[in-house]
C-alpha cells in the first residue's frame, strides 16, 4: 500500500464588486452592494410508503452584516426558512391547457407554524457591509435558498433517491421517483 499525502488546500481571495454610487432622481442605480453568505442542515422524518414528509430540524448560519434590530433579524431569517421549506415539500402552481389549476390557498400549499420546526440558529455572523447603510446586508432572502437544498438533501439522504425536481412531492417518494414514469 502507498502512503498518499493530501496537502491542505488554502487560499486567500479578495473580490471587490464594483463601487456603487447614490440612486438618481428616479431612483434607479447599482444598488447591489453585498454577497449573501447562508447555509442550513435540515432534518427531516419521511413515510416511505404514503411519501408523507416532515421537517422536523432547521439550523442555520448566516453572514448578516450589521444586525440593527435582533428581533426582526431572527423573524427574517423564520420566514426566509419557511419560503425554502415550502419550496422544497409543498409549494407548486399547476396549469392545465394554459390555467393554473391551483389560484387559491385552499389548493396552493403554503407552509403554516404547524409545518415549521422550529428554526435553530447555530451562528449569525456580524460581518458589517461597508457599502452598506449602517452596515446591514439581505436577511430574509438567503434562506430561502439554502433552506429549500438543505431539505431535499436530507430527503435524498433519508430516501437514497434522486430526487431531482421541487417540490418533492409524496408520490415522488412513494413510487421511488417514478411518478411519472421517469427516474429521479
Amino acid at each position: 500500500m502507498t502512503a498518499v499525502t493530501i496537502e491542505p488546500v488554502t487560499a486567500d481571495v479578495v473580490h471587490r464588486h464594483s463601487p456603487t454610487s447614490p440612486l438618481d432622481a428616479d431612483g434607479q442605480g447599482n444598488a447591489h452592494v453585498s454577497f449573501a453568505v447562508s447555509a442550513h442542515r435540515a432534518i427531516v422524518d419521511v413515510d416511505p410508503d404514503l411519501g408523507l414528509v416532515r421537517v422536523v430540524e432547521l439550523t442555520t448560519s448566516q453572514d448578516v452584516g450589521r444586525v440593527l434590530n435582533p428581533l426582526q433579524a431572527v423573524g427574517q431569517l423564520e420566514g426566509g426558512a419557511a419560503q425554502g421549506v415550502g419550496l422544497a415539500v409543498m409549494e407548486e402552481v399547476l396549469v392545465s391547457d394554459g390555467r393554473i389549476r391551483n389560484a387559491s390557498f385552499t389548493d396552493y400549499l403554503v407552509p403554516t407554524a404547524l409545518d415549521m420546526p422550529p428554526v435553530e440558529i447555530a451562528l449569525l455572523i456580524e460581518q458589517p457591509e461597508p457599502g452598506a447603510p449602517f452596515g446591514a446586508k439581505g436577511i430574509g432572502e438567503p434562506p430561502c435558498i439554502s433552506s429549500t437544498a438543505a431539505v431535499v438533501a436530507a430527503l435524498r439522504d433519508a430516501t437514497g433517491l434522486e430526487l431531482a425536481r421541487v417540490p418533492v412531492r409524496p408520490v415522488d417518494i412513494a413510487l421511488g421517483g417514478d411518478a411519472l414514469g421517469v427516474d429521479r
